[in-house]
């Protein structure tokens, strides 16, 4: 029996610019030949977009409950992660993240008892609702299919310059369902995906249950924690200090359009759930509300503005909040603008806040705590250097 997982836990763009001039004469040449550009020496210099893309698959059967906190705040540990990667170009790359569960009675026998809960997304508050909205029930439990099924219905790119990895964490053998395991690997290899494998329970049971031999068979790690082992929060001087500037960093959220009143309430929603959690994991998701991943352009007029995603022109004054109703478009701006600068003194604050808070951390951290968050952030961190990605 396994018990379920809650887990509170883009394309390729490419600008082609040409200059070609054709014209007479030496004197003309000659200009040509000094401000023209050519189509290669732009593609060179613009850098490419890349993407961090994670997909996370998990058991929600009956036997895993002792894992439900590990992984709610491993959500925000990845995000404050890659906050500060940096792509070999030097451009930052974006994150996007996909959730799938397996292994339980509630989903149709038909899709082998695994859904797709969430689609590639960046969207944090989203990602984190889906987490905690998962349960558990007790099922079979088909690792190669559900890694078959995610390498297929997610948009993975065909850009070689992506992380893109799996993380199936179970506690039943790998070789359970009709789809081989080792298919579902040399199709992951195909698509220049890893698969890291985390099993829960003893280290050598993994191994006989082939969950490492699931990992290796992609350039993949195998991990194996105790999902019962009780999680490891480690307070600081710092956490009251960042909490309550949380509370004032949502306070500079405009909404505006028809998501933004219920994408606002979500907001506060997920920052409630992390600290039902724990007051750390709390902490660690106001950090990651202060980083550059932290983009709601679909319903906040700061972050679309800033983006160049909308014109206040074309607003009405439905679409705006009550605050903003009946205000021209020049005291609108105005406003945002206000809010704009508070937002980046709070997350300026929230950062420096946060390297104390590490800082006390690492000199307080025992080598046994936080095994799981350690040994995705061991694992991602590996696989990145393949890619060139720095800190």
């Amino acid at each position: 029996m396994k018990t379920k997982i809650n887990f509170t836990l883009f394309g390729l763009f490419t600008l082609l610019i040409g200059a070609i001039y054709a014209n007479s004469g030496n004197a003309m040449d000659d200009q040509t030949n000094t401000t023209s550009t050519t189509l290669a020496e732009l593609q060179k210099d613009k850098p490419k977009k890349q993407y961090v893309k994670i997909a996370l698959l998990l058991d929600t059967s009956n036997s895993m409950d002792g894992l439900i906190n590990q992984a709610k705040s491993q959500l925000w540990d990845i995000v404050n992660e890659f906050s500060y990667a940096k792509c070999a170009n030097e451009s930052r790359p974006e994150l996007q993240i996909a959730l799938y569960e397996y292994g339980n009675d509630d989903l149709a026998s038909t899709e082998g008892y695994m859904r797709q809960v969430l689609n590639f997304s960046g969207d944090l508050d989203l990602i984190s609702e889906k987490l905690f909205s998962l349960s558990t029930n007790g099922g079979e439990e088909y690792c190669g299919e559900v890694i078959h099924k995610s390498l297929e219905q997610l948009q993975w790119g065909k850009n070689e310059d992506d992380l893109k990895l799996i993380f199936i964490a179970g506690n039943e053998p790998f070789t359970q369902g009709k789809l081989n395991y080792k298919d579902a690997a040399t199709q992951a290899k195909e698509k220049n995906v890893v698969v890291n494998t985390i099993f829960c329970g003893a280290y050598e049971q993994g191994i006989r249950s082939s969950w490492k031999d699931g990992a290796t068979l992609t350039g993949g790690e195998y991990m194996a924690i105790d999902q019962n082992k009780k999680i490891v929060h480690i307070e600081t001087p710092y956490d009251e200090v960042i909490i309550k500037l949380n509370h004032k960093l949502n306070n500079t959220y405009i909404q505006y359009g028809s998501l933004g009143a219920k994408k606002y309430e979500a907001q506060s929603a997920q920052d409630a759930e992390a600290a039902y959690v724990a007051k750390e994991v709390a902490v660690k998701r106001a950090v990651s509300k202060s980083s550059r991943l932290y983009n709601n352009a679909s319903w906040d007029l700061v972050d679309a503005y800033d983006k160049d995603q909308i014109a206040l022109s074309d607003l009405k004054p439905s679409q705006l909040p009550e605050v903003l109703k009946n205000k021209t478009e020049k005291e609108i701006e105005a406003y945002i603008t206000l809010k704009k600068a508070e937002r980046a003194q709070i997350q300026q604050a929230i950062q420096k806040q946060n390297a104390k808070r590490q800082k006390f951390i690492e000199e307080h951290t025992k080598e046994e705590d936080g095994k799981l968050e350690n040994a995705m952030l061991s694992a991602i961190k590996k696989q990145a250097a393949t890619k060139d990605f720095k800190w």
